[in-house]
Formats: structure tokens, C-alpha cells, sequence
């Protein structure tokens, strides 16, 4: 009975020092750690990145500017799927584009637009386009079209640019001059009062003057 016992004891103590080195290597295979970034981005419905608010980007007459043409017929092949911006083309999924810059929204003979860019009053001014190219449903919600966006703002400015060389050829707005890089500059540039170094010395009207050759003979005298 004693023996029985013994063996008894001795499996389970067996057991558990199996279990228990089986622990340690599992631990040891199967080692966790903090990943070198955390989470993973989620894109939005508008083609950004979520969880933080969008950079600034600069004016859209900034961005006009440096705008390459070429660029944006590259970037616009991503619209050829749904629109023509040739002289007298068809409307397709979306209407054609050719002058369109500058137009009023809802422009395009025999196309149906979407009540919600139909409501939407103005003009395809450039501020109105880069707007629409990045978020046709942020500038008209409940619009039929389906692209997200172009995120990139200097993108949009390459392609409004060549949609303007298509038919509308409107003069481009005049970028913001730069700052100022001084006071004194801003001042000047402002048409401000400053003073010269060569009227620094001249008397006030009513004071007496001082011959520069008298000064110094009663400086020798001292």
C-alpha cells in the first residue's frame, strides 16, 4: 500500500514539474512584446488618415503658382474613368470638364447632377475647386460622386491648373506677397515714416546752429 502511495506521489510530482517546464519554454518560444508602433492608421470616408485634424495647406493662389500642368494631366487620368475635358465631348459617368473652370456648379448641358451640387450656389471658382478635389461629399454632401479625394494639396493645384488649359484659360490669382523679414522692411513696404541716418543730425526748426569749424577752435581754447 505504501508503495502504491509512493508511485502515486511521484507521478503527480512528476506531472506538475512537467507542466510547469512546459510553461517556462512555451514563455520562453512565444515571447511578447510592445510592437515598434502601436495601432494602425483607419482611413477615413474622405481619404485621410483619422484621429487627427488635416495640416494647413497654403493658398490655393500659393499653390497656383508653382502649379505643373503636366503634373495634374498625369493626376487627372485618375478622373478619366468618369469624365472627358475635350472640346465638345460626351458626358459620362460624371459631365465633361472642358472650360468648366469658372463656371456655375451644374454647368453641363443634358448631364443630371445631384440635387445637393445643384443646391450649391456659386461658381467653379479655384477656391471652389480645390475644395471639391479634396472632398467632393465634405463640399457637397449627399453628391452622387464617389471619389474620396486627392489629400495632396499641391496635387489639386496641378490639376485645376491643367483643367484651367482646358477651354477656361482664366488668369491664375495673385499669390500673397511674403512677410516682411524686419520691422524696418515692413515699414517701408507699407510706405511708413523713416527716419534717415543723414537727418538724424539736423536741428529741430527754431534751434540755433552749430558751425563745425567754431567747435573746434573753442575745443582748442579749452
Amino acid at each position: 500500500m505504501d508503495n502504491r502511495m509512493n508511485t502515486i506521489a511521484g507521478w503527480v510530482l512528476f506531472g506538475c514539474a512537467s507542466a510547469l517546464g512546459l510553461s517556462i519554454a512555451s514563455g520562453m518560444i512565444y515571447k511578447s512584446g510592445h510592437p515598434e508602433k502601436e495601432g494602425y492608421p483607419v482611413e477615413s470616408a474622405d481619404g485621410a488618415e483619422g484621429g487627427g485634424a488635416a495640416e494647413a495647406a497654403e493658398p490655393i493662389a500659393a499653390r497656383l503658382a508653382k502649379a505643373d500642368p503636366a503634373k495634374g494631366a498625369a493626376s487627372f487620368a485618375k478622373c478619366a474613368a468618369c469624365h472627358t475635358i475635350t472640346t465638345g465631348g460626351a458626358n459620362g459617368v460624371g459631365p465633361n470638364l472642358w472650360a468648366a473652370v469658372g463656371k456655375v456648379h451644374g454647368h453641363a448641358a443634358g448631364f443630371a447632377y445631384s440635387d445637393a451640387l445643384k443646391g450649391v450656389p456659386g461658381n467653379w471658382t479655384f477656391e471652389a475647386l480645390d475644395a471639391w478635389l479634396a472632398s467632393p461629399r465634405k463640399y457637397a454632401p449627399g453628391t452622387k460622386m464617389t471619389f474620396a479625394g486627392l489629400s495632396d494639396p499641391q496635387e489639386r493645384a496641378n490639376v485645376i491648373a491643367y483643367m484651367n488649359a482646358q477651354g477656361s484659360n482664366l488668369p491664375l490669382p495673385a499669390a500673397d506677397a511674403a512677410p516682411a523679414a524686419s520691422e524696418a522692411e515692413g515699414n517701408v513696404a507699407a510706405g511708413g515714416n523713416v527716419v534717415e541716418p543723414s537727418n538724424a543730425a539736423t536741428p529741430a526748426t527754431g534751434a540755433p546752429s552749430v558751425d563745425p569749424a567754431a567747435a573746434v577752435e573753442a575745443e582748442k581754447k579749452k
